[in-house]
């Protein structure tokens, strides 16, 4: 019928460690974690399959060690081992309001997390519980972006939701600049001719070449993460 809503059936979600980190300077809000939990166990009480990419900004951000000095691949590696700690943090949280999880790592870590299998991870979501991906792709170089778009092309999801602080794409930083507008809907090709810092080049392009949608919306809403699995008009989509 035209002009209904799709309701996706598995989705991707990226939170950024920034997001995590709420109104604090450093570390994890936990007011936001199980803020954070609770609307992902809403939205899988819909019936929706639900993957999640954590970044480590909150507590390391490799590419700022690495303008400082640091080894880039060391400071890389130490950024993938932050996502570990907020993966944790969260799968504590989820499994406290009652729902199933599973962390999986791109490095391997037996005594803390499953070691990431593609079939594995598609079958714990076939069974209705909550993936989290860690430690990025496991490689330097390569952003938690990146990350979220190549496990959600693998496991065959059909969007992914990137939730951050602010609603949606801006011309600039909206906290600093109040002349910043707002993006609707871009395009793959706008976000990088505009050069845009909504995801890096390597991640829009794979989403590109996938015909993979994301959805660029402010999870400190309540409710938001739902509106954007039902189609509600939120955020910033590109496609």
């Amino acid at each position: 019928m035209a002009g209904k809503r799709k309701k996706r059936r598995r989705v991707v979600l990226k939170i950024s460690g920034e997001a995590l980190m709420g109104d604090l300077g450093f570390g994890i809000d936990p007011e936001v974690n199980v803020s954070i939990s609770r609307q992902i166990k809403e939205i899988k009480g819909d019936g929706v399959e639900i993957a999640i990419v954590i970044g480590g900004g909150n507590i390391f951000r490799g590419l700022t060690a690495a303008s400082e000095g640091m080894d880039r691949a060391t400071a890389d590696y130490m950024g993938m081992l932050a996502t570990m700690l907020n993966g944790l943090a969260l799968q504590d949280a989820l499994e406290k309001a009652g729902v199933d999880t599973r962390v999986l790592t791109a490095i391997e870590m037996c005594e803390l997390a499953e070691p990431y299998i593609r079939r594995r991870a598609i079958r714990h979501l076939e069974k209705g519980r909550v993936v989290i991906f860690v430690c990025g792709t496991g490689n330097p170089y390569f952003t938690t972006d990146t990350a979220a778009a190549l496990r959600a092309i693998e496991i065959g999801a059909e969007m992914i939701l990137k939730a951050t602080k602010v609603d949606g794409v801006y011309t600039k930083d909206p906290v600093k600049h109040r002349t910043a507008k707002k993006f609707d809907r871009l395009g793959y090709l706008e976000v990088l001719k505009k050069k845009l810092k909504v995801m890096d080049a390597t991640a829009i392009s794979l989403c590109m070449d996938n015909n993979l949608p994301v959805v660029v919306f402010n999870i400190k809403k309540r409710g938001n993460i739902r509106r954007a699995v039902n189609g509600r008009k939120i955020g910033t989509i590109i496609n």
